[in-house]
């Protein structure tokens, strides 16, 4: 049975390391704190070179390899950052490495472990299946298996934030950690008890894989579907991290879609940072939980910051919707001359810009003679979508709005 690391094996890793990883920023967000009502510390992971926290577990062990075990070379399963990580360090270190990612990897990930020299193999749905088979080419090939999270030495070494946290912020309450295979929350579980005994330890899982939860509360809910967070998404958390949080967590608190689009969106427009979904998924959890925090000082980690670009614009859309900033609206008209102009004056009339306007004649249940209009537009607030509304059906259009959820 594997032993969990000491405070002794986090203090060794952070000076094994110190030299070869950032030590990032762990800054008030005055904004944010005004928002929750609390003191919210931010550690900025998503500054590593790779853009995430991982870089500390993945060099912590490839140092501590033998000679014969460097030449053998590595292997690695990943949805992404433990990936680069690990492709990364070993190619400072000469290492060969082959990483095994899921076949839905994010583009970005993919290419970006690929410019770091290793080697990738897509396989399978999810983490567990690209894990599976790399076990296997471990066995066939001789590679010496760099397990993502499962493992005292990355314990070790992500547990090195932990350490850091608490020296630039000693007095808080709350540290608010992202659960996928529960390495992070373990290793600066470890760090942060035994620097301050007391201080609330918070895991976070997305709501469509609330793996840990289970296997330390012992209960049975559904796991699986797509989330913006699939760094966390992994259905069987690791048995020594199990362990670990079945003793040292408080708690594990659940984040919907929603919340974590909302914390992506919030950390780029307040933070001018890009976080991933994974990442946000403590912010999101102390939004979403704002009265449990209140009056605290409380800190979560940003943990990767990989997000596809297209995704992220996609998130920052959809919140934009949310704030009814950018609205849809299905406007009924006589397809007739001039009917266009008179939708378009009125949007004018508001301040508001059209983003798209569409026309459908075929696939709608309005009579032959009229069209349903498309108006994709964008205001400075709420209240001039509103206006546009209340112009168009004073003008005797009649208006639905599309509802994103």
């Amino acid at each position: 049975m594997m032993v969990p690391p000491t405070i002794d094996d986090i203090r060794t890793a952070a000076e094994r390391i110190k030299d070869s990883v950032i030590r990032t920023p762990m800054l008030v967000s005055q904004t944010l704190s005004e928002i929750v009502g609390a003191e919210v510390w931010l550690k900025f992971e998503n500054l590593q070179f790779t853009a995430a926290y991982k870089e500390r577990g993945a060099l912590n062990k490839l140092l501590q390899l033998t000679p014969d075990e460097r030449a053998r070379g590595v292997i690695a399963a990943s949805a992404g950052n433990h990936a680069q990580a690990v492709a990364y360090h070993a190619k400072r270190l000469g290492i060969p490495a082959v990483i095994v990612m899921p076949e839905p990897t994010p583009t970005v990930k993919v290419t970006q472990t690929e410019g770091h020299g290793a080697t990738v193999i897509l396989h399978g749905d999810m983490f567990d299946d690209a894990y599976a088979k790399a076990r296997e080419l471990s066995l066939e090939k001789g590679y010496v298996f760099v397990h993502p999270f499962d493992d005292p030495m990355i314990i070790a070494g992500a547990g090195t934030l932990g350490i850091e946290m608490l020296e630039d912020a000693p007095d808080l309450d709350a540290i608010v950690i992202p659960i996928g295979g529960g390495g992070l929350m373990s290793g600066i579980s470890i760090a942060a008890r035994a620097l301050k005994p007391d201080v609330q330890m918070i895991g976070v899982e997305a709501e469509l894989y609330p793996s840990m939860k289970c296997a330390i509360e012992g209960c049975f809910m559904p796991l699986g579907g797509d989330t913006l967070a699939e760094g966390i998404a992994v259905k069987h958390p690791g048995e020594l991290t199990s362990r670990i949080l079945k003793d040292l967590a408080n708690e594990v608190m659940l984040v919907s879609e929603r919340d974590l689009e909302r914390a992506v969106a919030m950390l780029v427009g307040i933070e001018k940072t890009v976080v991933e979904g994974a990442g946000a998924a403590g912010l999101a959890a102390i939004l979403a939980n704002a009265d449990r925090f209140k009056g605290k000082k409380v800190a979560t980690v940003l943990c990767g910051g990989n997000i596809d670009t297209h995704l992220l614009a996609n998130v920052l859309v959809r919140d934009l919707v949310r704030q009814g900033r950018v609205a849809r609206l299905h406007v009924a008209a006589h397809d007739q001359p001039g009917a266009l102009a008179a939708i378009t004056r009125n949007v004018y009339e508001a301040g508001v810009n059209v983003i798209e306007i569409n026309h459908s004649r075929i696939f709608t249940t309005l009579p032959a003679k009229d069209t349903m209009i498309e108006v994709e537009c964008e205001a400075r607030d709420p209240q001039s979508i509103d206006d546009v509304v209340k112009r168009l059906e004073a003008a005797g259009f009649r208006v639905e709005r599309a509802q994103l959820d």
